[in-house]
C-alpha cells in the first residue's frame, strides 16, 4: 500500500507541475553546446516560454509528454517514496528516537536509484515527447514520436530493449542526489517544525513547510544533474545506439561546462525551481495526507 499511496501521491502533483516540465526541457535543450550569443533565444526567462509555448501550440503544447509523465512518476515515486516510507516506519532512518540526517540521506539516495532505473524507459519517452515542438520555436534535437506507446514501440524496434535504458547513467545520479536531498531536508526539516511547535503536530501545515524548505535544496542540488539528464536523454543516436553529442555522463557534463561555462549546468534554474519545487511540496504533502488517512481508516 505504501507504493501505491506514494505513486498516487507524485501523480497527483505531476498534473499541476507538468506544463513547467515542458518548459524546463526546452529551456535545458536551448542553446546547447553554443556559446551565449551565437544561438537563436526562443525563450527568454520561464514566464516568457510558458508564454511562448501556450501561443504558439496551446494547452496541448504545455501538456506534451502527460501521459509518460504520469506513468514515471507512479513508477518511480512509488518505489522511490514507497521504499522510503518502509524503511521510516521500520525505524531505520532514526538514531534514539531521532531522524539521522545520515541515515535519510543514504536512504533517500537507494530509493532513488532504484525508483530511477525502473522509471528510466518511460522518463527517456517524457524527455522526447516534451523536447516536440513546432518548428518556428523548436530546440534540442526532434524525435518525431506520435506518442508514449509508438515511441516506447519505435525505440525497441531501432534499439533493442537496452536501448530503452539510454540516458539511465544520467538519471541515476540525478534522482540520488535529488531523492537525498529532497527526503533528508524534508525529514529533518519536518521534526524542526514539530520541535518548534510552529503547527499543531498532525497538522498538514507541518508537512507543507518542510515540503518548502525542501523544495529549495533540492532544485539547488538537482538541476545541473538535470540538464546534464535531459541532453543526454533528448541526444540523436546513430544505427549501434550511440549517442551522437556526447559519449556518457561525464562527456555531457564536460562539454557542457567547456562550451556554455557554469550557467549552462544551471540552465532553466527559474523554470527548474517552478517545476521541481511546487512538485516537491505537493507530493510530499499529498503523501503525508494519504498516509495519514490509511492509518486513520485501516
Amino acid at each position: 500500500m505504501d507504493f501505491f499511496l506514494s505513486g498516487t501521491a507524485a501523480c497527483a502533483a505531476c498534473l499541476f507541475t507538468n506544463p513547467m516540465e515542458v518548459v524546463k526541457t526546452r529551456m535545458q535543450l536551448q542553446g546547447e553546446l553554443k556559446s551565449r550569443g551565437t544561438y537563436q533565444v526562443y525563450y527568454r526567462n520561464v514566464f516568457h516560454a510558458f508564454y511562448t509555448i501556450g501561443r504558439v501550440e496551446g494547452l496541448a503544447g504545455l501538456q506534451k509528454g502527460l501521459v509518460p509523465g504520469l506513468v514515471y512518476q507512479f513508477l518511480m515515486n512509488g518505489v522511490r517514496l514507497g521504499s522510503y516510507a518502509i524503511m521510516d516506519s521500520s525505524g531505520y532512518i532514526h538514531t534514539d528516537g531521532r531522524v539521522s540526517a545520515a541515515k535519510t540521506t543514504m536512504a533517500g539516495a537507494v530509493a532513488g536509484v532504484v525508483g530511477a532505473v525502473m522509471g528510466s524507459p518511460v522518463y527517456l519517452v517524457k524527455t522526447h515527447l516534451q523536447s516536440q515542438a513546432t518548428s518556428s520555436i523548436a530546440v534540442g534535437h526532434q524525435h518525431k514520436h506520435q506518442g508514449m506507446i509508438h515511441a516506447l514501440v519505435a525505440i525497441y524496434r531501432q534499439h533493442g530493449i537496452l536501448g530503452l535504458w539510454r540516458g539511465s547513467t544520467a538519471a541515476i545520479p540525478r534522482v540520488s542526489v535529488g531523492s537525498a536531498a529532497q527526503l533528508s531536508t524534508y525529514s529533518v526539516s519536518k521534526e524542526l517544525v514539530i520541535d518548534l511547535q510552529v503547527f499543531p503536530r498532525g497538522s498538514w501545515l507541518v508537512a507543507l513547510t518542510a515540503g518548502m524548505i525542501s523544495s529549495v535544496v533540492v532544485v539547488l542540488a538537482m538541476t545541473p544533474f538535470d540538464v546534464v539528464s535531459t541532453r543526454l536523454y533528448n541526444q540523436p543516436v546513430d544505427h549501434l545506439g550511440k549517442g551522437q553529442l556526447y559519449r556518457g555522463y561525464i562527456d555531457c557534463f564536460s562539454k557542457t561546462l567547456k562550451k556554455e561555462g557554469f550557467t549552462g549546468l544551471y540552465k532553466g534554474l527559474g523554470a527548474s525551481y517552478f517545476r521541481i519545487g511546487p512538485h516537491t511540496i505537493l507530493s510530499l504533502l499529498f503523501w503525508d495526507e494519504l498516509r495519514k488517512l490509511y492509518k486513520q481508516y485501516r
